[in-house]
């Protein structure tokens, strides 16, 4: 691994605040943690950097508008989403490290049901709104959570007009990490976002045994790629509206073993690296160290 870039990407904003939070858990997730405790969030994101990601993103992901017109206000959209990059600057001042702070632009409606996405008008027009109100305080989009390829290209499409770079991460059946889970072929999906101007495709959300099989699928595509793994049992389990304490963590998904895995995805060619939902500080923590250690110091 010595001589090779890596960008090391934060972990899991979502369960990094649910742990933290001393509310019950809600649908809106880490957004209810945005509304009722917004100091924890600007903690977690000072804590990722300080862990030593280079990039930080926005706590929005449930921000969205059919999100917040099913689980809470219409009209706090514009609100949460400035809050949420307040609190990501206000984290990166307060670090006194450099970091960027990417966008986010996660599945209009839910995680993991790709059945759930509106049509392909309704997307683009959702998402151009989350552009119209993220795009002056960010460096880069996100796109994330992608378990269905039209949904990924409407939402790449959408940031690309912001003219600031776009990376679109896909989220992988956790047996099959060939294929999202919508059971499209993930290297279509990949080469379809990359078509619409994606500069980086990534897998996330998924066991880090199915982003490791991702990694071959996305190693010839010509762009940069990467991964970020969750620390669930079984996030599909997850319904439109649920909750996420009916979601359980791997007790053995250590700083250490999570290392080991994403270890194996910079060996196979993997250039931006980090974490999703139950992954911490900690582990962002062990991934610096290893690169620190094995490919160098941040360029």
């Amino acid at each position: 691994m010595k001589n090779t870039t890596i960008t090391l990407l934060d972990g899991g904003m979502g369960q990094e605040l649910r742990r933290r939070s001393q509310k019950p858990a809600s649908p809106l997730w880490s957004t209810q943690v945005m509304l009722d405790e917004p100091e924890l969030v600007t903690a977690a994101h000072r804590d990722f950097i300080d862990a030593g990601a280079e990039v930080i993103t926005a706590n929005t992901y449930a921000a969205t508008p059919p999100r917040l017109e099913r689980d809470g206000q219409p009209d706090w959209f514009e609100s949460l989403h400035a809050a949420a990059l307040d609190a990501a600057h206000r984290a990166r001042d307060e670090a006194g490290r450099s970091a960027r702070v990417a966008g986010c632009l996660p599945p209009l409606v839910a995680s993991y049901h790709a059945d759930v996405a509106p049509d392909d008008a309704t997307c683009l027009d959702d998402y151009r709104r989350i552009v119209s109100v993220q795009a002056s305080g960010i460096d880069l989009f996100i796109v994330e959570t992608m378990s269905l390829t039209r949904e990924a290209v409407a939402a790449t499409r959408a940031a690309r007009e912001s003219g600031l770079p776009v990376w679109v991460a896909f989220t992988v059946d956790d047996e099959n990490g060939h294929q999202l889970r919508s059971g499209e072929p993930l290297i279509d999906a990949a080469r379809a976002v990359i078509d619409a101007g994606a500069e980086a495709v990534m897998a996330n959300c998924s066991f880090p045994e199915a982003v490791t099989k991702a990694m071959s699928d996305l190693s010839g595509l010509g762009v940069p790629f990467g991964g970020y793994a969750n620390g669930f049992t079984a996030a599909a389990n997850l319904q439109p509206g649920g909750t996420v304490d009916a979601l359980t963590a791997r007790e053995e998904l250590t700083p250490t073993a999570y290392a080991v895995h994403v270890r194996d995805w910079i060996n196979a060619g993997a250039t931006l690296v980090g974490g999703c939902c139950e992954i911490g500080p900690a582990h962002i923590a062990a991934l610096r160290e290893m690169l620190d250690t094995e490919v160098g110091s941040p360029s």
